[in-house]
């Protein structure tokens, strides 16, 4: 199953408290929206994506424990981002200070911050095209670190604010720099 994309501009521009009700009305669906203001039914993933996925999950979450430095979110959480986008990363953490200045509604709802670690991992039916752009979406919103990991093409791709993108091949061992101190991931 493919990402469906939907262009309801010419009829709504969805606010953030509709996009928001548009969710809780159709929560068996995974929707994203861009800064376009298309509407991105994103489909489920397989069973190797999904355990992979968790995986990932697993080991942020393992560091995260460890340095209690942030919070572990999973690709069921929708960020606002600056430029209007509601996305959702298939791994984010926040840096805990970031993550308290919240009032409790927004925590509760859609955070309005772009995360300051992702990770998406493409699954086979995900164009890299429209991840790479995904990403760049993230370092133009303030990501400070993120990782696109592609088995598919054996490469993983760093993304990091002011640089370029630095691409490594599969397996590598990847640090979580100056963003998240001290943790490693090995793809």
């Amino acid at each position: 199953m493919n990402t469906v994309t939907l262009n309801l501009d010419p009829i709504i521009r969805l606010t953030d408290e509709q996009f928001y009700q548009l969710c809780m009305a159709n929560k068996d669906v995974s929707l994203e929206l861009n800064a376009e203001g298309e509407l991105i039914i994103v489909p489920p993933v397989g069973g190797e994506s999904g355990r992979s996925e968790a995986d990932l999950i697993i080991n942020v979450g393992n560091w995260n424990h460890q340095t209690k430095q942030g919070i572990v979110f999973s690709s069921s959480t929708i960020f606002r981002l600056p430029n209007g986008a509601k996305r959702s990363p298939d791994v984010a953490w926040i840096k805990l200070e970031r993550w308290e200045a919240l009032t409790e509604e927004e925590r509760e709802k859609f955070p309005p911050l772009t995360p300051d670690f992702i990770i998406e991992l493409r699954s086979k039916t995900d164009r890299l095209k429209t991840l790479q752009e995904k990403m760049q979406e993230y370092i133009n919103n303030g990501l400070r670190l993120g990782l696109l990991i592609n088995p598919q093409d054996k490469e993983v791709e760093i993304y990091r604010i002011g640089k370029s993108v630095e691409v490594l091949s599969l397996p590598a061992v990847i640090s979580g720099e100056d963003v998240l101190p001290g943790f490693e991931l090995e793809i």
